[in-house]
């Protein structure tokens, strides 16, 4: 993937065209460009730390930082106020890796190998985390309706259940690393520890630049592109943020390693929905408005589609090209509905 170092070139752009008054179209596309050459390279940096580290504690650094893109976005819309926004890519990230990429994945892989076959295990595992990310955002936006007028309420029901999401979340990973057998680190790192800290530390504060120059012009796109805010949340910010993970996925489906594949969508989706989300509920106290994990009906009713078509294809081991299209038709059906959806 070391074309996408050729999208390097919008980040000198995107820091310039605020400057210089141009299309508020032109800004957003360049900042979403620059953004996905920094996401592969802070995601290059965490695989050669994670090579200095062992796997263990490799492990725990994928998991943490594997979203760190969607993050920085997600804090910037935040802090604008944007909390619809901010909300919308969190759905849209989740549908987008359980949906879109898990159908490429599957579509290509299919195409390519016939029938392929994974870990049954270990799918049922990530489909009773994913199912259980949809209770844990569907049961505060029942509740949370019921008690609107009540604001505090709401605010101490959501920052309640964000603290028990986070709690599963974290012994999902004591699980994974004990269960998993030991393995050796077979592959030396190619960066020196110095360099690793200096891209880490500079493809985030690059990424922290672009995201706020990306969220400062959503109005703006919004009103000259004639799509709601909503629908710019739900679809685009979540590809820009994950576009590298996406390859990466496919590219695993491609060369018939469907466990990775799935470990990566499937497992990615969890992370966002049991630790990124509940991490932007604290995260917000310190904004100017709290973020609640009150999600509206069509969010709640489009994940919880996506988890069961996803969950049915992935629980008997084995995936072929048909049930791939089947998952992207979902996806393109929850766009289509999205566009058509008034702010």
């Amino acid at each position: 993937m070391k074309y996408l170092n050729l999208l390097l070139i919008f980040i000198p752009l995107a820091i310039a065209t605020p400057l210089f008054d141009f299309d508020p179209r032109l800004v957003f596309a360049s900042a979403a460009l620059g953004i996905i050459p920094l996401a592969r390279i802070l995601g290059k940096a965490t695989e050669e730390l994670s090579l200095h580290a062992g796997p263990r504690v490799g492990g725990l650094l994928n998991a943490t930082l594997g979203n760190a893109a969607e993050l920085i976005i997600t804090i910037f819309a935040i802090r604008e106020g944007l909390l619809e926004l901010a909300k919308a890519s969190i759905t849209g990230s989740i549908l987008g890796n359980i949906v879109l990429i898990l159908g490429l994945s599957i579509l290509f892989g299919g195409l390519r190998h016939g029938t392929q076959r994974f870990d049954r295990s270990q799918a049922s595992i990530s489909a009773t985390m994913m199912t259980l990310a949809v209770i844990a955002l569907v049961i505060p936006a029942i509740f949370g309706h019921a008690i609107e007028s009540d604001r505090l309420a709401v605010e101490e029901l959501s920052l309640g259940v964000a603290g028990v999401m986070i709690i599963i979340y974290t012994l999902s990973l004591i699980y994974s690393f004990r269960s998993a057998p030991p393995t050796p680190t077979l592959e030396a790192a190619n960066w020196s520890l110095r360099l690793i800290l200096l891209a880490l530390a500079l493809s985030t504060l690059f990424m922290a630049w672009l995201s706020e120059i990306l969220v400062e012009t959503v109005e703006p796109v919004v009103q000259s592109l004639g799509v709601t805010e909503f629908f710019l949340g739900v679809i685009i910010v979540p590809l820009v943020g994950n576009v590298v993970e996406h390859l990466v996925a496919v590219q695993a489906a491609w060369k018939n390693k469907m466990d990775l594949s799935l470990a990566i969508s499937l497992g990615s989706s969890t992370q966002i929905a049991l630790f990124v989300a509940p991490l932007l509920v604290f995260i917000s106290l310190l904004g100017p408005e709290p973020l609640t994990l009150i999600f509206n009906r069509f969010e709640l009713i489009s994940l919880g589609a996506a988890v069961g078509i996803a969950a049915l294809i992935s629980l008997d081991g084995e995936s072929n090209w048909l049930e791939g299209a089947e998952l992207l038709a979902v996806y393109c059906i929850i766009a289509i509905a999205f566009f058509f959806l008034p702010s």
